[in-house]
């Protein structure tokens, strides 16, 4: 295998920009974040996938097959969205987390959507390896899809609230997107669909980091959830 280094380098089908990334490799969970991005884009917002490889193949014919089976995967993803008009990507990084960054930075995305960890429960949202890392220091808003959420591919979101509920960027946050999706505003411990959770005002601005209340927060809550950098009072 040849290493691909540090830099990102996107395979296009479609270039264009993209308000939303969805990480994509055509697991169940990965479904979920599709469910997700899928609603969060009926405001309007434009959506993409994703795939990252973490290096080329050297010999020619294995390339061809690995390549292959990226585009199918994201094919895939466009099927069950009913949309093959989307842009996707498969995207030569050394990590998945740079990879999917640098891509969100090169289109003027606002938000990454990732599914739950494998071993979550159904209703729970749970950051698995890459979402966690993003997480700690993003420039985009990260968002983690509840386990499950595949079964209900279409559905609108109906509710959402803000966590903390008393920080006034997270609220601003949940009533505009609540505005533009046509769900619910909801008022703090009531379940909602998304939760949408500001960074700690004392986190490096633009950059999205979970505060111990928020974590424990969450960790109570069932649905999905949204993590918006610091100082940003505005999802998409």
């Amino acid at each position: 295998m040849a290493n691909a280094g540090p830099r990102c380098v996107p395979q296009d089908s479609r270039p264009m920009s993209a308000d939303i990334i969805v990480s994509y490799d055509g697991t169940s969970n990965d479904d979920d974040a599709l469910a997700l991005g899928q609603a969060l884009a009926a405001g309007g917002a434009s959506l993409a996938l994703a795939y990252v490889r973490h290096s080329r193949e050297f010999d020619p014919a294995r390339e061809e097959l690995a390549n292959h089976d990226a585009r199918r995967r994201l094919s895939a993803g466009l099927a069950l969205l009913g949309d093959d008009s989307l842009p996707t990507h498969v995207v030569f990084s050394a990590s998945t987390d740079t990879g999917l960054e640098r891509l969100a930075a090169e289109e003027g995305a606002k938000l990454i959507v990732f599914g739950s960890d494998y071993r979550t429960t159904p209703g729970r949202a749970e950051p698995g390896n890459t979402a966690q890392r993003l997480l700690e220091g993003a420039p985009v808003a990260v968002a983690v899809a509840q386990a499950g959420l595949r079964t209900e591919l279409g559905t609108p979101i109906g509710s959402i609230a803000a966590a903390p509920a008393d920080v006034p960027l997270a609220r601003d946050a949940a009533q505009e997107l609540a505005g533009r999706l046509g769900a619910r505003l909801v008022s703090d411990g009531a379940p909602a669909d998304l939760i949408v959770v500001a960074s700690p005002p004392g986190g490096r601005p633009g950059r999205v980091s979970l505060s111990g209340s928020a974590r424990t927060v969450l960790n109570g809550t069932r649905g999905s959830v949204v993590v918006l950098p610091a100082g940003v009072s505005r999802l998409l």
